[in-house]
């Protein structure tokens, strides 16, 4: 089995925002929902978690409408903002964000055609030793 290892640098939110478009690692922080079993509580546990996102200056609904500016989005098109010391707390927010790595033993995020095939045969032989 071959080992590919691989440094993530995470941003602090108030230091920097990733690219336009480009899509990234994301630590979440926020609150559980209150549970059904404690209808009383307002808040629930507090959670702090990665997941991946994509940073946008505009996000846009189906009709093409902007409605979300400096945002993170993920996959459910959930929109999240960067977390800042005004924010309210009972909401989720983006405390940081790192570039996701690149493919196993390449420098690059991304190949298509031609390039796919050989890039795989190789990371497969050198992960079987062959």
């Amino acid at each position: 089995m071959a080992s590919f290892t691989t440094t993530v640098t995470w941003v602090d939110v108030r230091e920097g925002l990733p690219r336009h478009g480009i899509p990234v690692a994301v630590a979440v922080t926020g609150r559980h929902p209150a549970g059904d079993s404690d209808p009383g509580a307002a808040l629930g546990e507090e959670f702090w978690l990665v997941r991946t996102m994509y940073y946008t200056n505009e996000h846009r609904d189906e009709d093409g409408a902007v409605v979300a500016r400096n945002c993170f989005v993920d996959s459910d098109q959930v929109i999240r903002y960067a977390s800042s010391p005004d924010s309210d707390e009972s909401e989720d927010s983006v405390t940081h964000w790192a570039y996701l790595p690149t493919l196993p033993g390449r420098t690059t995020h991304f190949l298509d055609g031609d390039e796919v095939r050989p890039a795989l045969d190789e990371v497969r032989q050198s992960a079987t030793g062959s």
